[in-house]
């Protein structure tokens, strides 16, 4: 079916999806399934419309015998979204991906011992290997031989630690905390090898929904398809999800294709936000993918696309873009287009919000290293978070004596109950305490260019806050000599990037910790997933990105995608399909007219809507 076929009313399209769905959710006969719901499908109207549905026809079966509705989320916002739209209701249980996991192995504390045990003594032999054949004495020995005793020191305390903690919103940085990563590994491993986790977990939650399921964690992924074909004749597994709008790489690749045959696979194609316009662009983004394509309500409106290809040096981008936005308006006679509140400016890559706000050095130092990626994007990294949570606003209060005692008190070695409990003299451990927030405070307003390492020194002295254990391992780095290109080659990618991280001013972590909060005028495909807004601009640089892992210019000129690419083309889909009315594509290229021919070669757009220079 094309655009053009849909004349008549047709907002009921997709019913029969929502009733194959409810089809699935029969008890006699329960069948797991994954929708596949483009961009403004409506996918959380029916994911909440199946869980109205359950309500209704299950809710007194499953209250009677204490089961539940599992809703696994991504975001904590979507949580709380859903957790309003079925009204509170008891019988769902609505988490994010970290609190789902937690969920199954809280309390198995003997397992967990045991599978840290071994995970520990695997990275411990691992470091002595590399340590017996590198060289003593350098930086890379000396980050080695830290994180050895490490990971020693904790698997010493595993005996001891009776009960494991987690927080899925905190830092863990607890002596019996586990880690996010450590949550959803132990969580897959657990439900795939335990047979007594799955039958708990069947008897508690005899439906699981998993939203954006392309993002969710591949170890959790890979549980649920194991469970699901342990007990397919008594559960169902939905999955929600569009592998063109994955935005994370640790998610299951491939989600969607070779899915077991008892699976059902129910397909939106109506989109509900986008003018017709926008529609036709988007099919186009993907049609070398999956080809699966939408179409608009009958009732959508045309819409507007116009795309600005300007070069990437030499010009004011500020004024441009400003410009851009009074051409926007006087072609779509919408006055809206001159209010920056009222434009939503999406930018493709990390990099280039960075460089704009002014956290560029940080993104670098630390992105590039995968571990890192999705907590640092997140803001969930504990490297970074010792500064952002626990610096940033310790100094922010320096001048409130109330919010200064409740930081040190929340989070102070030097003032918990224990180290109050046993100090020969309270008075001076209180003294101590304030000195050291007068030391921290001091460097902090005495060198706006000091760095991030230069305050982990100052801490480290005065034992102010406890250290994450990658910022430790930096610490006896630090205190190492010098070393060669030889010693360079033997460190880790994750100790060179913290060593390049500490190099960095501290003032970009306010900047950071703006963007990851969703505060910034600046947003990219992360923030805005799910989203939607009258005007967009989507505004594209590989120059300001330093080829950071997007391509836009390389998507342009057509072929095969290779992994920048297929990044590239799935961020513009997310980015594009935010548009309600009217969206402007600003592209910043090196040879700004090879990219227009390019742009129309591709027949993404018409030549009457890309202009090359300012219009």
């Amino acid at each position: 079916m094309t655009i053009e076929a849909a004349a008549v009313p047709n907002d009921e399209l997709d019913r029969h999806v929502d009733e194959e769905i409810k089809h699935c959710l029969d008890p006699q006969a329960p069948r797991s399934f994954f929708l596949f719901a483009g961009a403004g499908s409506g996918k959380t109207r029916s994911l909440v419309g199946a869980l109205d549905y359950l309500r209704d026809t299950a809710g007194a079966r499953l209250r009677v015998r204490g089961q539940k509705v599992a809703v696994v989320t991504y975001t904590k916002a979507a949580r709380d979204e859903i957790i309003r739209r079925t009204q509170f209701d008891p019988i769902i249980a609505v988490s994010t991906i970290h609190s789902f996991a937690w969920t199954l192995i809280e309390g198995f504390n003997h397992d967990i011992r045991e599978w840290l045990r071994v995970s520990l003594k695997a990275d411990i032999e691992d470091l002595q290997a590399k340590e017996a054949k590198g060289r003593a004495g350098t930086k890379a020995s000396a980050e080695r031989i830290a994180d050895i005793a490490s990971k020693t020191r904790r698997l010493a305390r595993l005996d001891t630690t009776k009960t494991f903690v987690y927080s899925p919103d905190g830092d863990n940085r607890g002596r019996d905390s586990l880690n996010h990563a450590e949550v959803l590994h132990l969580a897959g491993d657990f439900l795939k090898s335990k047979p007594v986790l799955r039958h708990i977990l069947r008897d508690g939650y005899p439906y699981i929904l998993v939203d954006e399921s392309q993002d969710t964690n591949r170890h959790i992924v890979e549980a649920l398809f194991t469970f699901q074909a342990a007990h397919k004749d008594e559960v169902v597994v939905g999955l929600f999800g569009d592998m063109m709008q994955r935005i994370y790489g640790d998610g299951q690749p491939g989600l969607g294709e070779n899915l077991p045959d008892d699976w059902a696979t129910p397909t939106k194609r109506l989109n509900f936000r986008c003018p017709r316009r926008v529609i036709e662009l988007i099919n186009k983004i993907r049609e070398s993918t999956d080809q699966q394509t939408q179409i608009p309500r009958s009732a959508a409106i045309d819409g507007h696309v116009r795309m600005f290809v300007l070069p990437s040096e030499g010009i004011d981008k500020v004024a441009a873009e400003k410009a851009i936005c009074a051409h926007m308006a006087a072609i779509t006679a919408d006055q809206e287009w001159l209010d920056e509140d009222a434009v939503k400016v999406l930018i493709l890559e990390h990099r280039m919000a960075a460089l704009r706000m002014g956290f560029d050095d940080l993104l670098a130092a630390l992105y590039p290293v995968t571990q890192f990626r999705t907590s640092l994007l997140d803001g969930a990294l504990p490297a970074v978070n010792f500064f952002s949570n626990l610096i940033l606003p310790l100094w922010d209060a320096k001048d409130d004596k109330f919010g200064t005692a409740r930081i040190m008190r929340a989070a102070s070695p030097l003032l918990s109950p224990s180290a109050l409990k046993h100090a020969p003299d309270q008075f001076e451990q209180l003294a101590r305490a304030q000195a050291a927030v007068d030391a921290l405070i001091a460097l902090l307003d005495g060198n706006p260019s000091v760095t991030f390492g230069e305050i982990l020194h100052n801490v480290a002295k005065t034992g102010l806050f406890p250290i994450p254990d990658t910022l430790n391992v930096a610490l006896a780095a630090a205190a190492a000599e010098a070393g060669d290109a030889e010693d360079e080659q033997e460190r880790s990618d994750r100790d060179k990037a913290i060593a390049e991280f500490l190099a960095i001013p501290f003032l970009q972590v306010r900047a950071y910790a703006k963007y990851v909060s969703g505060k910034a005028r600046f947003d990219t495909h992360q923030g805005v997933k799910g989203l939607e807004f009258p005007r967009v601009m989507v505004v594209m640089d590989d120059h300001e990105a330093r080829g950071f892992l997007f391509k836009y210019e390389k998507l342009f000129g057509g072929g095969a995608d290779d992994g920048q690419t297929a990044s590239t083309r799935r961020l513009l889909y997310v980015t594009c399909s935010r548009a309600e009315r009217s969206l402007a594509l600003v592209a910043y290229a090196a040879n700004p007219a090879r990219i227009g021919d390019q742009l129309l070669t591709t027949g993404w757009l018409k030549p009457e809507e890309v202009s090359i220079g300012l219009p």
